[in-house]
């Protein structure tokens, strides 16, 4: 899924890893997201505007085991090269019954 954020065939998989209803953060403007057509149109804007990057640091299980846990870090693409953020994020997965990602929230590393 990070592999192919960073590509223009991100759109193609959001229905094999996204459910319908996903509920997805927003973290530039504050608010949450729903549904394919809301989180397409996110990322499209994104990519409008910038070249939005994030590598996988790492990927661990919550302590009950029920949401995944990656670690990653931020960054961008622009006419000089790629630019990390100094700090990783963790993104938190809670997944549905059909395996597909049903949430996703953003944190500070715990």
């Amino acid at each position: 899924m990070y592999e192919i954020f960073s590509t223009d065939e991100r759109d193609a998989f959001v229905p094999y890893c996204l459910a319908p209803d996903v509920d997805w953060p927003n973290v530039a403007d504050g608010v949450r997201l729903h549904g394919h057509a809301e989180v397409r149109a996110y990322w499209a804007a994104q990519f409008e505007t910038m070249h939005p990057l994030v590598r996988l640091e790492g990927l661990r299980l919550d302590e009950d085991g029920h949401r995944v846990i990656a670690t990653v870090r931020p960054g961008l693409r622009d006419e000089a090269g790629d630019h990390w953020a100094e700090e990783p994020v963790e993104h938190v997965y809670r997944f549905g019954a059909d395996g597909l990602v049903s949430r996703m929230d953003v944190r500070p590393p715990s």
